[in-house]
């Protein structure tokens, strides 16, 4: 069977459009795998009390005090290939900072920030936090919340406040590293 030039040149255009394809979808399994151990763990860890750590003097605990840090913490955020820190997350129990490093370079528009982190995984926490508000659950103050801090328009840092939860900040975190690495990928392009 004979194919015209333009006809050989459209099947090369879509066989090298679903290699493309095929490794954004690579990399997102793989990101979700990682992020479903990384629940398994999470999970595993607080499913289970050693014997050890139960307290003999306090029988009841306040079960509705938020598993939050006492204390600041600073979180290097390193490129998933080369470990090359990118960028600091400063953990308080209020908020996650997540300050780039002078030089990055990086803005908002660049894909995934916006469309995966902003809006897939902050989007569906403010979704959980919108439905508490409904319930009664929370105030409308303790939404979590995400701000874009820019230096010019470079990003300069992601601020997410009222992230209420341990778990969230660990989800924050992992996800944050995955964009900004695909971030830098997508900027070298």
């Amino acid at each position: 069977m004979k194919y015209t030039d333009e006809q050989i040149r459209d099947m090369v255009q879509l066989k090298e459009t679903i290699i493309e394809k095929l490794s954004k979808y690579e990399e997102e399994i793989a990101f979700l795998q990682k992020t479903l151990d990384i629940l398994d763990v999470n999970l595993k860890d607080s499913s289970f009390i050693k014997a050890s750590h139960i307290p003999k003097n306090n029988p009841t605990e306040n079960v509705d005090t938020p598993d939050l840090q006492e204390d600041n913490e600073t979180i290097p955020i390193k490129k998933s290939k080369d470990g090359e820190i990118i960028a600091n997350a400063i953990v308080t129990p209020e908020q996650v900072s997540i300050i780039l490093k002078d030089g990055i370079g990086l803005t908002p528009e660049i894909p995934p920030l916006k469309t995966f982190f902003v809006e897939r995984i902050i989007g569906e926490m403010k979704k959980n936090d919108d439905r508490l508000v409904e319930n009664g659950k929370i105030n409308e103050e303790s939404v979590i919340d995400c701000i874009i801090n820019k230096n010019g328009s470079a990003i300069r840092e992601i601020i997410i406040k009222n992230y209420r939860e341990k778990n969230r900040v660990d989800e924050i975190i992992n996800t944050a590293t995955w964009s900004l690495t695909r971030m830098m990928e997508n900027s070298s392009k």
